[in-house]
């Protein structure tokens, strides 16, 4: 059986309507118009609504307080969600009201290779014997070998005792004007202090400056003080300001001369700062040199990378075409 009689037996045996196999087989276009609510605003309606959205009086205003300031004119055009689903039909749902403009500042970028290049320095509260009384310590650091120039504990936290203790550094160091020292520090009063830029000017300092409200721009300080105040030895409070310096006496000593520091090759700051650091690198090689002639084997028969100092120490690395930019050229 073909043709026609086969497709009547087939739709028979199955249950299945010839009507329904036909309109199947060719089914015919149909034209279905979208239906239009009766409520729905022209295009003349939506021009006008959009058009006092950003006439003068409203384009600063959110489409809610737009529509409320509509209805106290004694106005109505459309509801709270019309006048928004107007705008996001442009596109226009985005903050309308005025901004402040936040000023972009780029980092500053600032490249060591050697001590009395860069210094950085802060100032940090040490807690008192009551409640509100606090002890200032001022810490002058070298960011090359994270050796402590100068410090000081005092009752105040000034511009003149900032200026002190950069004179400090400076004839401890046995430095001159000539000497080109760029100094890095926060924006806090001392170091934004007009007499503090006229000293640094006279003192043949260059100047960075962190930018606002970015205590990353300042890592070597905030490092300093953490490792300082959170030693065992740092009580939770001071007795006195006697009590701070005998404290300092102790502790600066300790980071400068003792303590092993990571971001020198586990040197001590000292010694990296009056530039015994290589020779210590190279006894410390002959150690491990030694022991892995006696045993290759507990060393996988590979011997061990010799430590290296870092030939460049950064405050915001910088890429590409700013390596090339000598640091006094790149302050802030």
């Amino acid at each position: 059986m073909s043709g026609k009689g086969s497709c009547v037996f087939a739709c028979f045996s199955l249950g299945v309507s010839r009507a329904t196999y036909y309109r199947r087989e060719n089914p015919k276009p149909r034209l279905v118009l979208p239906r239009v609510s009766i409520r729905t605003y022209t295009l003349v309606e939506k021009q006008k609504i959009l058009g006092v959205l950003n006439s003068e009086q409203m384009v600063n205003l959110p489409a809610s307080q737009a529509f409320t300031r509509l209805l106290d004119q004694g106005e109505y055009l459309a509801s709270k969600s019309t006048f928004y689903r107007v705008l996001k039909e442009l596109d226009a749902t985005k903050e309308r009201r005025k901004q402040q403009e936040h000023i972009h500042r780029e980092p500053p970028r600032l490249l060591a290779t050697g001590p009395n290049r860069v210094w950085t320095a802060d100032i940090s509260k040490l807690r008192g014997p009551q409640k509100w009384v606090f002890y200032y310590l001022y810490v002058l650091l070298d960011i090359y070998s994270r050796y402590v120039v100068a410090w000081m504990i005092s009752m105040a936290e000034n511009a003149l005792l900032f200026q002190d203790l950069i004179e400090q550094g400076y004839q401890s160091q046995g430095l001159t004007k000539e000497s080109g020292v760029i100094l890095h520090t926060d924006r806090g009063s001392p170091m934004t202090a007009k007499s503090t830029a006229q000293f640094e000017m006279d003192m043949g300092i260059l100047r960075s400056l962190s930018r606002p409200r970015v205590s990353n721009d300042n890592p070597y300080s905030e490092s300093n003080f953490k490792t300082l105040k959170y030693r065992p030895q740092t009580p939770e409070r001071f007795g006195s300001q006697e009590d701070a310096l005998r404290w300092g006496r102790q502790i600066i000593p300790w980071y400068n001369t003792v303590h092993y520091h990571s971001g020198v090759a586990d040197l001590t700051p000292a010694s990296v700062h009056y530039g015994r650091g290589e020779q210590v690198l190279k006894d410390r090689d002959r150690v491990m040199g030694r022991a892995f002639a006696e045993r290759p084997d507990r060393f996988n028969n590979r011997r061990p990378k010799p430590f290296c100092l870092p030939k460049e120490v950064w405050i915001n690395k910088p890429t590409g075409q700013e390596l090339l930019i000598s640091p006094p050229e790149r302050l802030y």
